[in-house]
């Protein structure tokens, strides 16, 4: 029986040969003609950056393993801009087989200053939704500065957790990292006043002073430069347990509506799609979103999206991240990224 390096080394040499044999991209040519394939990055930055020894690396890409995706997508798909995935929607119109849309989500300055100019290079359309409550804030959403003060030796998970515990919550079971994972968890569970007084006894340990978040600006260099704008929420907040449904709804829409100084209605692309927070939704939250004129709704279900005669009002997004596409050497392994992508389950989530 295999084990530990071992199997790694069978199922590498594995993945190889069939991608260096093409027999990989003929599969996926065959299996997924008929599908749309929504990838959703986080963060995407470069070694020797400020914030990169601080940012979560479970949602941080090495700005190489972008480029080198970027390149991957190409080869292997058609890719296609938000626009296009809406006339499809609304019209009919057909996509090309083995269509690809790229996603970002929250609104990251790093995606400005790295993504873009990649996406820019290579010719290649993307999307950003973004938390409307975010632009123009310096400082990112609170789970990702605690992990951040964690990472600079700024903030200690037992401290922490003694003001978790101190506001009704348990101690945690693992150490680092994971413990602060389950931390957090447990203050995303809190009611928002809570949770407010948790983040506020630490204030100062999760300021980095930095700029991470996106202004007004950025937004317009981002359209200008092929990145396509839609919403993330209002505040962030998981939708499941949002106090106000229809301010994250309506409310995302309207700042961003005066933000990009757009005419009134919902048919203008920035303002009829969004992608839910924390991928937290269901079927009464979904249904809600599209009565109140989302038009489009991208979810964190990690499927293919079956097009037929048009794509469904509610997509799948598959995660990304960095064991997604390289090896322990930190090097891009194309055969890696297709064995996740090309095999992932298709149908239609609505």
């Amino acid at each position: 029986m295999l084990r530990g390096f071992a199997r790694k080394y069978v199922y590498d040499g594995l993945f190889s040969g069939l991608y260096a044999s093409g027999a990989l991209g003929l599969y996926h040519r065959l299996r997924n003609a008929d599908s749309l394939t929504v990838v959703m990055f986080h963060r995407t930055l470069r070694p020797g950056d400020p914030r990169w020894a601080s940012c979560d690396p479970d949602y941080t890409l090495d700005e190489s393993l972008f480029v080198a995706s970027l390149a991957f997508f190409a080869r292997h798909y058609n890719i296609v801009s938000l626009a296009q995935v809406l006339r499809a929607r609304r019209e009919g119109t057909r996509l090309p087989p083995r269509a690809l849309l790229i996603t970002f989500d929250d609104g990251w300055l790093d995606n400005v200053d790295y993504a873009l100019p990649a996406l820019q290079r290579s010719g290649l359309p993307a999307v950003m939704f973004v938390a409307a409550d975010a632009v123009g804030a310096r400082q990112p959403f609170w789970q990702e500065r605690t992990i951040a003060a964690w990472r600079a030796g700024r903030l200690a998970v037992d401290a922490f957790a003694d003001t978790v515990i101190a506001h009704g919550g348990q101690r945690h079971s693992r150490d680092g990292i994971a413990g602060l994972r389950e931390l957090i968890a447990q203050i995303e569970r809190m009611p928002t006043t809570t949770r407010q007084a948790v983040v506020a006894a630490h204030a100062s340990a999760l300021d980095d002073g930095l700029r991470h978040m996106v202004d007004v600006t950025d937004l317009h260099r981002l359209r200008a430069g092929g990145v396509e704008l839609g919403l993330h929420g209002k505040s962030h907040v998981a939708m499941k347990r949002a106090d106000d449904l229809d301010n994250e709804l309506g409310g995302a829409r309207e700042a961003m509506a005066r933000m990009l100084d757009l005419p009134e209605g919902l048919a203008s692309t920035p303002c009829a799609t969004m992608s839910f927070p924390h991928g937290s939704f269901d079927e009464a939250i979904a249904q809600r979103a599209r009565e109140s004129g989302y038009e489009l709704l991208f979810t964190s279900v990690p499927v293919l999206n079956r097009v037929g005669s048009q794509p469904s009002w509610l997509l799948g997004r598959t995660g990304y991240e960095t064991d997604t596409v390289a090896g322990a050497d930190g090097h891009f392994q194309p055969e890696r990224l297709a064995w996740y992508l090309f095999r992932r389950e298709a149908r239609r989530l609505a």
